[in-house]
């Protein structure tokens, strides 16, 4: 058949009946579906319905045979079942990181903020409401004392006892530890956690985190101290 006549075929100005009194060709399928055209005169007996996945495999066989028609040597069925295999590892990946979100409880922090003049440590919830927060001057440190190594490892021993004598540790199931500045409270902290007063809740910290804030653009910095 020509290509005018194929234009013809599909032009919306014929009717629907002058349409089918046009012969069509034996290459051209319906459109919107996967089965091709039979005619009265076909003596080939139709295919057997399939469901599931044989019928994927009976529409990657169709579009085989019709590519090698086209004179292609491509394999659409190779692309079929790489797209299945895709779908299904998608399916099982939301599952598996859905179950790990019910099962596994979202974690408590333990906020560790370290400046040159004090430090901070708090204690939150997974939904970040405060369970207790205490600095260096609450333990009875004073001015420059604040700011010292000795004054962080007090203070973290002293939250580590009292995590303990509050029954805390049956709560915190899952904890995240926040640092935050550059001050001598980051070494002691991280010491007494490491040592003999954080060895109950050592084994609960599944992440560090270094949330220390960097300046970007912003005011004009003071100048710096000048001594002597």
């Amino acid at each position: 058949m020509s290509r005018e006549a194929v234009r013809r075929l599909f032009s919306p100005s014929i009717c629907a009946s002058c349409r089918t009194k046009i012969i069509r060709p034996s290459f051209l399928v319906r459109p919107f579906t996967t089965t091709p055209t039979r005619f009265a005169d076909d003596p080939t007996p139709p295919p057997p319905a399939r469901s599931g996945l044989g019928s994927l495999a009976s529409l990657s066989a169709s579009f085989a045979s019709s590519q090698k028609e086209r004179g292609h040597n491509s394999a659409p069925s190779d692309w079929l079942n790489a797209g299945l295999d895709e779908e299904i590892s998608k399916l099982y990946t939301d599952q598996y990181s859905l179950q790990q979100q019910l099962v596994e409880p979202p974690p408590h922090h333990l906020h560790i903020y370290c400046t040159k003049h004090n430090t901070h440590i708090t204690l939150t919830k997974p939904n970040y409401d405060a369970i207790m927060s205490v600095s260096a001057g609450n333990i009875g440190f004073r001015k420059a004392g604040r700011g010292s190594y000795d004054a962080a490892y007090q203070l973290a021993a002293y939250v580590l006892s009292r995590i303990q004598d509050q029954g805390l540790l049956r709560e915190i199931l899952r904890l995240e530890i926040v640092l935050r500045g550059f001050g001598q409270g980051r070494e002691a902290v991280t010491k007494a956690i490491l040592g003999s007063e954080g060895r109950n809740i050592r084994n609960k910290v599944i992440k560090v985190t270094d949330a220390t804030r960097l300046k970007f653009g912003g005011a004009r910095s003071p100048k710096p101290r000048r001594l002597g």
